[in-house]
Parts: structure tokens; C-alpha cells; sequence
């Protein structure tokens, strides 16, 4: 967790800031679901979660059941994505259009020249005698960063990281090779094959990068 969202965490209102960081980690989740994670009541989360839906950072979307009514669930609002880490975009896409305006290909150099330290400085970090080592010191960097990154194992679906949070969207959006280099970059890093792949439900967005060995 950056410094930023630890001092906003110790200020904000008790509860407000883990209720968001759980609902910004899903494809949005109920009141119910969210008592029994965080070991509260269900009115009190209630309470929590209709005070910042009346602010604005949380709407709801209902979700058809198979048997019974449709299930209300909690989702984050654009109002509350400045509290996420972000770049300062603006600055960033004006600076990259200027190297375009200078050399053809001058963007996609300097972003790839970007992957490139960013995989030299990482490599001092993310070590271990196996892929499963290497990704979970992975995720602990990538996490501190902001991204909100997960190492998972199952049987059925293998080894992955998952992200629920990219600071870089606004260049990925742009420039739609970051995605590679980023794939790149992991593979380097861990020693596996990357398959990269976005589902984005609900307004939020769920970034997955399965590991198989090469």
C-alpha cells in the first residue's frame, strides 16, 4: 500500500476504506458478503454503505439470481478513482505525443526504453528458485505500486496474477502495445509464458496474467 492510501486509511471515517478497497478487489459484492469478510454486522455495513452511496463513491446494480430475487450489489463510482494511485496522465500523453511529433515510432521508444529500466530495477526484487516465488514478490511490488495485484494457485486454472487496479490505463488506452511489453516484462521477471487478459464488469476491471512454464 502506497504511503498516500495508508495516511487515508488511518483519517477517513472508520470502515469507509476497507469497505472501497474490498469492493474495488471484485466484480462487485453484497452488504452480506462484505459483513462476513470484514466481521461486522449487516446493518452496520448497511449503514456504511448508503452513506457513501449518498456521497456518491458507491452505486448498486442488481444481479439475477436462479432461484429467488435478484441480489443487490455494491460497486465503486468514478467519483472515487482519484483516492486510486494514478500517474498524472495528462502530463504523461502530452509528453509522448511531442516524441511522436519529433520521431514516427519516438512513443513506443520511450515507453519501450520505460519496460526496460522498469525490468532491470524489479530484477533486484523479484527472485526465488521458482516461478510461484518470483510472482508472489511480484505481486507484493506491484501492490505496493497500486495495482492491487494477487499471486493465485489453484489445481483447476494453474498459477496467475491477478490486478484489480492499473495506474497506467489512461497510456495503456492509448498505446495499446504497453500490453505486450507488460506481458514482456512479467515473463522476464519470472521465467514463464504470460497470457494477459482484461474482463471489465460493472465498472471495474479485473487484469489477469496466467503463468505457465516455459
Amino acid at each position: 500500500m502506497t504511503p498516500y492510501l495508508k495516511i487515508l486509511r488511518r483519517i477517513s471515517k472508520p470502515h469507509w476504506f476497507e469497505i472501497m478497497e474490498l469492493i474495488k478487489c471484485s466484480g462487485g459484492i453484497s452488504v452480506g458478503h462484505l459483513a462476513e469478510t470484514m466481521g461486522m454486522s449487516y446493518m452496520g455495513v448497511k449503514k456504511h454503505c448508503l452513506a457513501m452511496q449518498r456521497l456518491g463513491y458507491l452505486d448498486t446494480w442488481r444481479s439475477p439470481k436462479v432461484v429467488g430475487r435478484p441480489e443487490k450489489f455494491y460497486r465503486l463510482t468514478e467519483k472515487a478513482a482519484p483516492l486510486f494511485p494514478g500517474i498524472g496522465s495528462d502530463i504523461c500523453l502530452s509528453i509522448l505525443e511531442a516524441a511522436t511529433q519529433l520521431e514516427t515510432n519516438g512513443a513506443e521508444k520511450l515507453l519501450f526504453s520505460f519496460f526496460r529500466s522498469r525490468t532491470e530495477q524489479l530484477a533486484a526484487v523479484v527472485t526465488g528458485d521458482s516461478v510461484q516465488e518470483r510472482a508472489e514478490k511480484l505481486a507484493a511490488v506491484r501492490s505496493a505500486a497500486g495495482h492491487y495485484s494477487r499471486c493465485i494457485y489453484s489445481e483447476e486454472e494453474g498459477l496467475r496474477l491477478e490486478e484489480f487496479h492499473n495506474p497506467l490505463q489512461p497510456l495503456f488506452d492509448k498505446y495499446p502495445t504497453l500490453e505486450r511489453m507488460e506481458a514482456q516484462m512479467f515473463e522476464r521477471l519470472l521465467g514463464a509464458r504470460v497470457e494477459r487478459s482484461v474482463t471489465r464488469t460493472a465498472g471495474l476491471s479485473r487484469y489477469r496474467f496466467d503463468l505457465s512454464p516455459r
